[in-house]
């Protein structure tokens, strides 16, 4: 019988592009998806070391496999991502009963480690200090049919005190721009119709090969790709924000009005105790110039609330960078110690009611400001790619959803209309929540696309398909095509 497994992903989208590539991995090894009540043969966590309590919920779920594991011996574990390239064999110390740790910089070595495992019986610990060899292909079975990740770097050469991310994923290692088209091309060819650039500081792309413009350009070559519509990244840093990305960004018509870019912090204090190297006010005049080129970007940003020192001024001071940017949404987070940071060995520690309160008060005037722009929507039409899994309620209200331009999250009533996920609609908003809208009207417009065709013709099929998803590859890559700058939007 064909052996079936289950990927658990906790952590960055990193990772969750990575999990595509294991399931692809997986799938191409002759394992199918665990689609019943019944536990995988192969469960595989693919795990994050951000967050101070990463481990405890790693165990804490490796606890709960070791009963069923033990009834079935043949059923393999395998311990993956951030937080077993930073823990190594202290994992199978803590639960000897798992197969295989691998770390970020062999994902590909899985089917292997786990065949190695089998016939040996005993565990497999393979880290690699960095990235040795660098495919040139990986198989990958995404989520989407009609969206898709494309990293275009992978690494963190930053050294921000509360981020273990370097330590683990390595310095960066910058693609092609060749191999990074042609996996887009592919992409297209396959019915893809949005693609988000990925990778842990996205705008520094080009540092590698000592070109600082190789993001704006690579922007502006993404717009020259047919049949490509909708393109967005994640996430850029403020020090590596250039005007000539802003410009790249306003120039191409299927680069979206939208971008997530970190604050962190709106204190200069913290920042430099952060060791972020921007401040205050040079946000927000990033923030003024995209508003000033794009008025009608939406921006989204991270906040880390109680980090060591923050005092109630610097937390004010936040509050105030929120008023001033006001963010479509943010995801904020109390600060929290990452072993092995510099920062969990810092002094003035914040005390935890203290770091609840700000929080608290933070997430308020968040979902007023939120509110507060939605509302300013109502009325005015967008222009919607139709999602497949995005809308919780959706069942029980009889409405599709669906992502605007600026990527944010609309529920629609489709009426009669044939609707796929894939295609793209024109709608009137007509309600306003914090963090999404509404359209109760019928919809103005609906494009069929050759995306909607690529998820009608997949129901029930398995899609692996075999482009470069991310990794590098070594030497310094091909210059850019020229391209002719676009209209602005």
């Amino acid at each position: 019988m064909t052996k079936t497994y289950e990927v658990r992903t906790y952590g960055c989208q990193m990772n969750v592009h990575d999990s595509e590539r294991l399931t692809g991995l997986l799938e191409t090894a002759g394992y199918a998806a665990n689609d019943g009540d019944v536990p995988a043969d192969v469960v595989v966590f693919n795990t994050c070391a951000v967050r101070e309590n990463a481990d405890n919920k790693l165990y804490g779920n490796l606890s709960m496999l070791s009963s069923i594991k033990e009834k079935n011996p043949t059923m393999q574990i395998a311990v993956g991502g951030c937080l077993a390239q930073k823990d190594r064999d202290t994992i199978t110390n803590r639960a000897p009963y798992v197969d295989v740790v691998f770390g970020t910089h062999n994902i590909g070595s899985l089917p292997v480690l786990l065949e190695r495992a089998r016939i040996r019986q005993e565990s497999q610990v393979e880290i690699l200090e960095s990235l040795e060899v660098f495919p040139s292909t990986l198989p990958t079975k995404r989520d989407s049919v009609f969206a898709a990740w494309v990293s275009i770097s992978v690494g963190c050469n930053n050294t921000c005190t509360f981020c273990i991310v370097p330590a683990l994923r390595g310095k960066e290692k910058d693609r092609r721009p060749g191999e990074i088209l042609a996996e887009i091309e592919a992409l297209v060819a396959d019915g893809v119709v949005e693609v988000t650039l990925l990778g842990q500081n996205v705008n520094s792309y080009g540092v590698e090969f000592g070109d600082k413009l190789a993001f704006g350009k690579l922007l502006r070559a993404c717009g020259q790709i047919e049949g490509l519509e909708r393109v967005r990244f994640t996430s850029p840093h403020p020090k590596d924000f250039t005007d000539d990305v802003i410009v790249a960004m306003a120039e191409t018509p299927n680069v979206m009005p939208q971008l997530h870019m970190p604050l962190q912090s709106g204190s200069d204090t913290v920042l430099k105790a952060m060791r972020r190297s921007y401040r205050k006010e040079k946000y927000l005049g990033i923030i003024d110039r995209v508003r000033e080129t794009m008025p009608r970007a939406a921006i989204t940003t991270d906040i880390i609330i109680g980090f060591p020192g923050e005092t109630e001024q610097d937390f004010l001071e936040t509050m105030d960078v929120v008023r001033r940017a006001r963010f479509t949404s943010a995801f904020t987070f109390q600060y929290s110690k990452r072993p092995g940071t510099p920062a969990a060995d810092m002094e003035l520690q914040v005390p935890k009611d203290v770091v609840q309160d700000r929080y608290d008060r933070l997430a308020t005037l968040l979902d007023d400001i939120s509110w507060e722009e939605n509302k300013k929507l109502v009325g005015t039409t967008v222009e919607l790619l139709v999602a497949d899994h995005e809308g919780k309620k959706d069942g029980a209200t009889h409405r599709l959803t669906g992502r605007a331009r600026d990527n944010r999250l609309v529920h629609f009533t489709a009426g009669e209309a044939e609707v796929r996920p894939g295609d793209m609609v024109d709608v009137e908003i007509t309600y306003a929540a914090p963090y999404h809208l509404v359209s109760d009207a019928e919809p103005l417009r609906v494009r069929r696309t050759r995306a909607g065709d690529a998820w009608e013709q997949r129901q029930g099929k398995t899609d692996v398909m075999g482009v470069g998803l991310g990794m590098p590859t070594f030497g310094v890559p091909a210059p850019l095509p020229a391209v002719e700058s676009a209209c602005a939007l």
